[in-house]
């Protein structure tokens, strides 16, 4: 008899992140001694008549929202036909971002791996089981962290002595005063003068310059030092095929765009309009692990590089599975303070700053499914609420 979905459970918690505060506008966390933010977050769990569970925890409140509106088609449905479910999913959220798909569908894929005992990177199709690891930075501070090109410089020097092979600048944000381009063109080249021979060096605004003429301008400057990307620069979203085609032909720089690009049509636009050098997956983002590896599958035939957005199991699963990627974001790191990892994962699984070993890897999990196991008293400790689908 095939398996079927019984119940799903979602809950809202939160977690505290010590010495994190936020820049001036309340969006970038920063570094912030004795501050306290807390971060919320959520967890589904998907019951099965087999009696295995398909479990993940990440997302966001308007993921979730859209989750609730979906969530009853699932119940009675077999877990294992993903691709069905994918797709329905997939239309009856036409009106949306899809966020609600990401979570759903890699809880789907926990339970797969779990139902043949074989970890997800298994059933995708292995091609690694050790992950070439960037460290990707917390945005700068004004509280002794990151608050100076020669600073940035400083921690850059640490990752590669920590064995990192690449290294990743989230410069700075916030009010006004705060987006000086001469301070972000210091950075890069503060950067790239200290180890630019040795690491691959990426830089990620986040949408912050205000201008075209400021993006080119910091541009130019990641031209003079080799810089390895250039990512998301400025205020279009990351979303602009015309603007961010016309920064490539100014630029020797390449391009990463698509983290903003909701769908995998286009998102494949995109790339059909030569609109950027390196494309982003995320299977939070982008339909789960089905949907992020159909943007790599789509990359691949274009020729292209997908790299993967943020940390975390999911994504690890993906890269292994993936020739053309190059690297695992480890993020966000500062010399003074913990990631955003929630404290969930019992078993010794981290994407903490210490996670890489000498070569600059980090493995992927071999257990079935993920192959990490969450700490739910945790989870139920810090719970905010949740809905229940049966």
């Amino acid at each position: 008899m095939e398996p079927r979905i019984t119940r799903i459970q979602t809950t809202e918690f939160s977690y505290p992140i010590e010495d994190v505060g936020t820049d001036t506008n309340g969006f970038n966390l920063t570094y912030e001694p004795g501050a306290v933010t807390e971060r919320k977050l959520f967890a589904i769990q998907i019951e099965t008549t087999e009696g295995i569970t398909g479990e993940y925890v990440g997302g966001n409140s308007p993921a979730f929202a859209q989750i609730n509106t979906v969530a009853d088609y699932l119940i009675g449905k077999n877990p294992l036909h993903r691709e069905r479910h994918w797709s329905e999913l997939k239309r009856a959220l036409r009106k949306y971002d899809r966020m609600g798909i990401g979570p759903l569908d890699v809880a789907l894929w926990d339970f797969a791996g779990k139902y043949h005992d074989a970890p997800i990177h298994e059933l995708l199709g292995t091609y690694r089981e050790r992950l070439p690891t960037y460290a990707s930075t917390y945005h700068a501070d004004d509280s002794g962290g990151l608050n100076s090109p020669a600073a940035y410089a400083d921690f850059a020097e640490e990752c590669r002595e920590r064995g990192f092979p690449a290294f990743k600048i989230h410069g700075w944000g916030g009010g006004d005063d705060a987006r000086q381009i001469d301070r972000e063109i210091a950075t890069v080249h503060a950067v790239g003068e200290r180890v630019g021979s040795g690491m691959d060096l990426m830089l990620d605004p986040a949408c912050e310059y205000e201008t075209f003429a400021d993006a080119l301008k910091v541009g130019k400057a990641c031209d003079a030092q080799d810089f390895y990307w250039y990512e998301d620069p400025y205020r279009d979203g990351g979303i602009s095929q015309h603007a961010h085609r016309k920064l490539r032909q100014h630029l020797e720089t390449p391009i990463l765009q698509t983290e903003h690009v909701r769908g995998l049509e286009p998102f494949t636009d995109f790339i059909a309009s030569e609109a950027t050098d390196f494309v982003r997956a995320d299977p939070e983002y982008d339909g789960g692990i089905t949907g992020a590896m159909k943007r790599a599958k789509v990359a691949e035939g274009f020729g292209l590089d997908v790299e993967f957005h943020a940390p975390g199991p999911a994504q690890r699963h993906c890269i292994a599975a993936t020739r053309n990627a190059n690297y695992y974001e480890l993020a966000l790191v500062h010399p003074k303070c913990q990631n955003t990892q929630p404290p969930v994962y019992l078993g010794g699984y981290s994407d903490q700053l210490d996670a890489v070993d000498a070569e600059g890897t980090v493995p992927v999990p071999d257990g079935p499914g993920l192959g990490v196991e969450y700490d739910w008293e945790y989870v139920e400790s810090r719970a905010l609420g949740g809905r229940e689908y049966e």
